[in-house]
C-alpha cells in the first residue's frame, strides 16, 4: 500500500511535464488513475463480457461454425483501429475533453443497435460502430497521461492505470455469466450502455482539458502527414509500436479462443470465467511489480528481461512437444506466466513509443493504437482461428509472437538490450540516426 500511495502522491507533483498546471489538476491521484483505466477498460469490457454469451449468440442468430462466432470479437476491433485513426488526430486539433465525448456518444448509438440486432450481420455492423467509438476514450485517454507525464513516470501511471482497469477482464466474463442466468445475451448491451453512460458523465463533469491551446495541431493533411512521419521516423516510436503489435495479438489470439478451450477443450462450462479472471488476475501482480521497479531498473531493462522470461516459458513449451491436451494446471501455468510477462512489457513498451511524441501525443497514439490493434486483431484472428480442439494452435502462435516481438527491439535497440538511454525529440533522435548510419 505504501508503493501505491507514493505512486498516486507522485501524480499531483508540480514538476511533472505539465508544470504549474499539475498542481491546480481538479482530480485526486485516485480519481485520475480510476477515469483513465475506465476509459481504457471500456473496450476490454466490450470484449470480454460478451465471451460467454458468443454461443448463445449463435443460437439465436444460426451461426453453426463455432469459429465464426469469434468474428464478433475481431470485427469490432477493426473498428475499433479505425477509429483510433480518426479520434487521435482529431484530440490534437481540438482538445482531448471534446473528441472523447463525442466517440462515447458513437459508442452509445453502437451499442442501441447492437442490442436491437436481428440478423448475425447486423450485430457485427453494430459492433464496428461500437469499436470505432470505443477508440476515443483509449486513444484520448493515453494522449491525456502524455500530456501529463513523460519517460519512467508515464510508466508507473501507466502501471497502476493498467493494474486498475485489468480487474475488468478478470470480472467481466463471470458477469456476462451472470447476466445470462437470468436474461438473455442483448442484456449484456444494456450494460455496456449503462458503463458509456456513467463513463461519459463522470468525463463531462470531472474532467478538465489537458491539450493547452498552444500545442494544439491544425487540422490539415499536411499536419497530419508531418505528424504521421514523426511516428513513422522515430526509430524508437516505430520500433516500439510494431513489437507491441505482435505483444497485442498474444492477447488476442487468448481471447478469441478462451472460451473454446476452457469450454470445449477441458469442460470448465460454467466455471470457465473463473479460469480467465485466474490467468487475468497475474497482470495485476506484473503491474504493481513493474511500478515499483521501473524507476530503478528503467523501462528498458524490465521489459527487455521479462521478454526473455516469456520466451523461457515458451521454451518449456516447446520442450514439452506443444502438447495438443497438456493438464489444466500446466496449461493454466503457461499462461499465467505469459500474461505476466505481458503485463509488464505493454505499459513500458507504450511508454517508449510514446516517449519522443510529446507535441503529437493524440496523433502518435492513433497511429500506434491502429497499427497495434489491426496487427494484434489480424494475428489473433490467425491463430483463434486455427483452433481445432486442442490448445497447440494457440501455444505455438505465442511461441512466434515472442520470438518476433524479440526481434524487432533487438533491432530498434542496435543488438543492445537493456540499457537507459536519454530521451530525445524527434529532431534529435533523427540526427543521431543519421550519424549512426554514415558511421
Amino acid at each position: 500500500m505504501t508503493i501505491i500511495g507514493d505512486s498516486f502522491s507522485m501524480l499531483t507533483k508540480p514538476e511533472q511535464r505539465a508544470g504549474s498546471q499539475a498542481a491546480q489538476f481538479p482530480l485526486s491521484a485516485f480519481e485520475f488513475v480510476a477515469l483513465m483505466a475506465l476509459l481504457m477498460a471500456l473496450t476490454a469490457l466490450s470484449v470480454d463480457v460478451m465471451l460467454p454469451a458468443l454461443p448463445q449468440i449463435g443460437r439465436s442468430l444460426g451461426v453453426a461454425n463455432g469459429n465464426d462466432r469469434q468474428l464478433v470479437v475481431s470485427i469490432y476491433l477493426g473498428g475499433f483501429a479505425l477509429g483510433q485513426l480518426i479520434f487521435g488526430p482529431i484530440s490534437d486539433r481540438f482538445g482531448r475533453k471534446p473528441p472523447l465525448l463525442f466517440g462515447l456518444a458513437f459508442y452509445i448509438f453502437g451499442t442501441v443497435l447492437a442490442a436491437s440486432s436481428s440478423s448475425f450481420a447486423g450485430l457485427l455492423a453494430a459492433r464496428v460502430l461500437q469499436g470505432m467509438g470505443a477508440a476515443a476514450p483509449r486513444v484520448i485517454a493515453v494522449a491525456i497521461v502524455r500530456d501529463r507525464f513523460e519517460g519512467r513516470e508515464m510508466s508507473r501511471v501507466m502501471s497502476f492505470i493498467i493494474m486498475v482497469f485489468i480487474v475488468v477482464p478478470i470480472v467481466a466474463p463471470g458477469v456476462g455469466e451472470g447476466i445470462l442466468q437470468f436474461s438473455g445475451w442483448r442484456s449484456i448491451f444494456v450494460l455496456l450502455l449503462g458503463v458509456a453512460l456513467g463513463s461519459g458523465l463522470w468525463a463531462t463533469l470531472r474532467l478538465p482539458e489537458t491539450r493547452r491551446a498552444g500545442d494544439r495541431l491544425p487540422l490539415s493533411p499536411g499536419a497530419l502527414w508531418h505528424a504521421v512521419k514523426l511516428v513513422a521516423l522515430t526509430r524508437q516510436t516505430l520500433g516500439y509500436v510494431i513489437a507491441t503489435g505482435f505483444m497485442f495479438g498474444l492477447l488476442i489470439s487468448y481471447v478469441m479462443s478462451s472460451e473454446q478451450i476452457f469450454v470445449e477443450v477441458y469442460g470448465l462450462g460454467a466455471a470457465f470465467p473463473i479460469a480467465f479472471g485466474s490467468i487475468a488476475a497475474f497482470m495485476i501482480a506484473a503491474s504493481l511489480l513493474n511500478a515499483s521497479a521501473v524507476r530503478k531498473l528503467g523501462m528498458r531493462g524490465i521489459s527487455h528481461a521479462t521478454l526473455f522470461a516469456g520466451l523461457a516459458a515458451c521454451a518449456v513449451m516447446a520442450f514439452l512437444g506443444f502438447p495438443e491436451k497438456p493438464p489444466l494446471l500446466l496449461f493454466c501455468g503457461f499462461m499465467a506466466t505469459v500474461f505476466f510477462c505481458f503485463g509488464i512489457i505493454m505499459p513500458n513498451f507504450n511508454a517508449l513509443a510514446m516517449e519522443p511524441m510529446a507535441h503529437v501525443a493524440g496523433t502518435a497514439s492513433s497511429v500506434a493504437g491502429f497499427y497495434t490493434t489491426g496487427a494484434g486483431a489480424i494475428f489473433g484472428t490467425l491463430i483463434g482461428r486455427s483452433f481445432e480442439g486442442g490448445v497447440r494452435p494457440l501455444c505455438i502462435g505465442i511461441a512466434l509472437l515472442f520470438i518476433a516481438t524479440l526481434a524487432v527491439v533487438l533491432v530498434t535497440e542496435r543488438f543492445k538490450l537493456m540499457q537507459a538511454k536519454t530521451a530525445l525529440s524527434p529532431h534529435l533522435l533523427e540526427q543521431e540516426e543519421n550519424a549512426a548510419d554514415r558511421s
